[in-house]
Parts: structure tokens; C-alpha cells; sequence
């Protein structure tokens, strides 16, 4: 089954741009390096074969992630969202009953991650507290290890 990953249109197009670039330049680069270390000879006790095969293995595995996420990617459009309402593609500002000071959140992708923000899943229970309410509201919701949580929304944003 695919896992629905929300992506922004410019998030989309860069993991795009980075598959191809694996697949293509990527590859050819690190069968390069394999074969130059497998002309230096016993490959039993060679550190550049291995390091390359273990680059190699890495990279295949993150062509393989990407490949996931891109065929069940949905892109969002924040810009067409109502102010003031969470949906997939905000930053939500909240703030925990009980605790001084704002925590900021991007609801979306990993793969949005920017500077300074946390990411919380759509699909986490978090993410699904915080969707479709808008500022003001508290929502609460159930953490992985049981806890509950109550947390004010006090902005939305781009």
C-alpha cells in the first residue's frame, strides 16, 4: 500500500530533480568509483571498494525512498487554504497548557523541513488534532506512549 506523503509543489519538484539526478549521474559516479577500486586489486582488505559499495547501498536506498514518497505524493497549495484554519503546508504556532513560551510546527513532509521549524505528520495524532481547527482553538490529543496533551493554536501561517 502507498503511504499519502503531502508535499508543496517547489518540495516536489527538488526530490524530483534529486531522483533523477541519483538514477542518472549518481549511479554512473559510484560504478566509477567501484571500478577503480576494484582495479587496485584483493578486495578482501580494499577500503575504497567497500566504502563505495557502502555509498552505493545508501544511495540505492534513498532512490528508493524517494521513489516511494514521490508515487504517493499529493501536492499542496497553502496559498489557497483559509486563514487562520491548519491544514497540510502551514507553520502552526502552539502553545502547551500548563508551559510558558510558543512552540512553532510546519504540518507537512520531512521533506519541507526548513530552519528553525519542527515537522509534525498530518497523519501523526498531533497533525490530526491540529487539522481543520484555527487559531484560538485548543485541541487535544494522545501521544505514542499514552500521554495526553491540550495545546492552544495561536497563529497559522505560510
Amino acid at each position: 500500500m502507498t503511504e499519502t506523503t503531502h508535499l508543496t509543489a517547489e518540495t516536489h519538484a527538488r526530490l524530483v530533480a534529486e531522483l533523477e539526478d541519483l538514477t542518472t549521474r549518481g549511479r554512473v559516479e559510484i560504478a566509477r568509483q567501484i571500478e577503480a577500486a576494484r582495479a587496485l586489486g584483493d578486495l578482501s582488505e580494499n577500503g575504497d571498494y567497500h566504502a563505495a559499495k557502502d555509498a552505493q547501498g545508501k544511495m540505492e536506498s534513498r532512490v528508493r525512498q524517494l521513489q516511494r514518497m514521490l508515487e504517493g505524493a499529493v501536492i499542496v497549495d497553502s496559498s489557497t487554504h483559509t486563514a487562520g484554519i491548519v491544514t497540510t503546508g502551514v507553520v502552526v504556532e502552539l502553545r502547551y497548557r500548563d508551559e510558558e513560551g510558543t512552540e512553532k510546527f510546519l504540518v507537512g513532509s520531512i521533506e519541507e523541513k526548513g530552519d528553525g521549524v519542527s515537522v509534525v505528520s498530518p497523519a501523526s495524532p498531533l497533525g490530526q488534532a491540529l487539522v481543520g481547527h484555527g487559531v484560538g482553538d485548543t485541541v487535544q490529543y494522545q501521544a505514542p506512549n499514552g500521554n495526553t496533551f491540550t495545546v492552544e493554536i495561536v497563529s497559522v501561517g505560510s
